[in-house]
């Protein structure tokens, strides 16, 4: 079945955009609006959708599914939230799942009002499971308890710099940062077949020519080249800010990309990368729809296995491993140490 066809087939969550949709509409109401209704809802819900399959490919997550927040009566709204998500994963040494609460600012600092803290907090408390708040700020995801959120003149904040400091995403959802060994790289060699338009004016002359790739190589952060690359270490490329450099001879037009001394990449940012060079996307990858997928991304299969081979090819110079200040009660602090 072509790709053209797969996207017209009914998502198997589709029934229940429509239930949620008819639930807010009430009756009566009509099929364009519920249409409309259930396309607005699908691509509302695109940071929930996106921290779950981030979540889902790091690889450490067992299980994990949206709560209903469709509670009653609805008197208890008043004292109890519905976080987001439930998950467990395999780096937590209880049984426990724990809870999610997911938030997206821009801002240096995230804030609740207090009847919110305490609401989520009553609900953790009424079920016995760890409440955790993940914040994407910009491209960067951070999760950590609620406890690092501290009263303010007002309301419960925390700081890029605490949320940074106690983020778990590296210790519990196996995120980590990476580097690129400066010199590594694609190499391409183009053989001018044939000119087809030469001209020249005050600004110089210019070529157009026929070209055949003649020869592909890579090479590593020593500066040796290589015909063959495992294939998940090439598309680590795709995630990485190449610098072109071109070299021209009267037979052929050297192209490199090559990475410089700069920079560091985190996997779960990586992600949006490896999917926008398999599928371009206009604004975002669709997160829905990768959630029904059993392979998020079509080139990695395993991130973490392409950069330890990566690693040992001389491709990857670092590999960071990040953990919080402070571990929480279903994290052992000094097991992750020892790794």
């Amino acid at each position: 079945m072509s790709k053209d066809n797969n996207r017209d087939q009914v998502p198997p969550d589709t029934a229940r955009l429509i239930q949620d949709v008819i639930a807010q509409l009430g009756w009566p109401i009509n099929a364009e609006l519920v249409a409309e209704q259930v396309r607005r809802l699908d691509v509302g819900l695109p940071l929930e959708d996106e921290f779950s399959v981030i979540c889902s490919w790091l690889g450490k997550c067992q299980l994990l599914h949206k709560l209903d927040q469709q509670q009653v009566p609805v008197k208890s709204r008043e004292e109890f939230q519905v976080p987001d998500l439930l998950a467990k994963f395999s780096t937590q040494n209880n049984k426990s799942p724990v809870l999610i609460e997911v938030k997206s600012k821009q801002d240096s600092v995230l804030s609740f009002r207090p009847d919110y803290m305490r609401r989520l907090q009553n609900y953790a408390e009424l079920v016995g499971m760890p409440l955790l708040i993940a914040w994407k700020y910009h491209n960067l995801w951070m999760l950590f308890e609620a406890k690092h959120m501290t009263k303010a003149v007002k309301n419960f904040n925390i700081s890029l710099n605490t949320a940074s400091r106690e983020n778990l995403f590296g210790t519990l959802l196996g995120d980590v940062a990476y580097k690129i060994g400066s010199g590594a790289g694609v190499h391409l060699r183009f053989r001018k077949d044939k000119l087809v338009e030469s001209t020249e004016d005050h600004s110089g002359r210019e070529e157009q020519w026929h070209m055949t790739i003649d020869d592909v190589s890579f090479s590593d952060y020593n500066g040796e080249h290589h015909k063959k690359l495992d294939g998940e270490v090439q598309s680590l490329f795709t995630t990485w800010d190449l610098e072109e450099e071109q070299e021209h001879s009267d037979t052929h037009i050297h192209l490199r990309f090559l990475a410089g001394d700069q920079g560091i990449q985190f996997s779960h940012t990586a992600l949006v990368r490896l999917l926008n060079w398999q599928e371009p996307h206009k604004d975002r990858p669709h997160w829905r729809g990768l959630l029904r997928q059993d392979k998020v991304a079509a080139n990695v299969e395993n991130f973490s296995s392409a950069l330890h081979t990566a690693l040992d090819q001389r491709i990857v110079s670092h590999i960071f491993y990040f953990e919080p200040h402070t571990f929480p009660n279903f994290l052992d602090g000094h097991e992750h140490k020892k790794s």
